[in-house]
């Protein structure tokens, strides 16, 4: 990338309302932070900096908390990662980075328009167990791999089931973590840790910092649903930027 003023802004301004973001409205980082570093970066710049700056924006939330962690429910999950992490990079890896970068905006609308259009009580799963648990974890880590959204799933996944809050915490950190270290270690045999990359994160690095520690300290002092329904109609229109306009 040639980087020039407004690159540079793009790219930290986008840092800071994507930490921002996660803190106050619980939407995934990947989603907003894609959502402008793709109209700069390459899907798998975009990807690479989201499994970096994962573990920090997550420590951030609430890894303070140390959930105790629920082997019994969180090793399909984690089953399902250990595949769907590196088919999802192998395929980053191989595909166009244009035609990623539309498919990566159609995930995004459809995420979008899904937040805006779904109902917020959905009914909840009573069956499938550890094969649906496993399912979920194949698919999660598949679009981790692939676009960065490595808590989309899991997030949607919790509000099927009648879970305790404890063991919500326990699977979102800790199959967050697994696939964030399984992320890192495919992304890095793919070559996408260069020199480059390291330079993006070191710029971002501050901004995404702020961001979510600001994000944290004013979460209950706003209106976290109103403000997720903005960010959900800015999804949708960085999707179709995404997605129709040329890079």
């Amino acid at each position: 990338m040639d980087v020039n003023v407004l690159d540079l802004v793009v790219l930290v301004s986008g840092s800071f309302v994507a930490g921002l973001a996660s803190q106050v409205t619980g939407i995934a980082y990947g989603l907003v932070a894609s959502a402008v570093w793709l109209q700069l970066l390459t899907p798998i710049q975009t990807v690479t900096l989201i499994i970096a700056f994962g573990p920090l924006v997550q420590g951030i939330a609430g890894w303070a908390l140390h959930p105790t962690p629920k082997w019994s429910v969180l090793w399909p999950f984690l089953a399902g990662a250990a595949i769907g992490v590196p088919v999802g990079v192998t395929i980053l890896g191989w595909s166009d980075p244009t035609i990623m970068r539309a498919v990566i905006g159609g995930l995004l609308v459809i995420y979008g328009l899904g937040g805006l259009m779904l109902p917020a009580a959905i009914g909840v799963i009573r069956s499938g167990g550890a094969i649906a648990d496993a399912g979920a974890g194949l698919l999660n880590g598949l679009l981790s791999g692939v676009a960065g959204f490595t808590g989309l799933v899991i997030v949607s996944w919790h509000r099927l089931h009648t879970w305790p809050k404890e063991i919500q915490q326990s699977v979102f950190q800790y199959v967050g973590l697994f696939v964030f270290v399984i992320g890192a270690f495919c992304l890095g045999a793919q070559g996408a840790v260069n020199g480059n990359t390291i330079s993006l994160f070191v710029l971002s690095l501050p901004a995404v910092l702020i961001g979510t520690w600001l994000g944290k300290k004013v979460r209950d002092q706003v209106d976290g649903a109103e403000i997720l329904k903005v960010l959900f109609i800015l999804l949708v229109a960085a999707g179709c930027a995404l997605a129709i306009l040329p890079s």
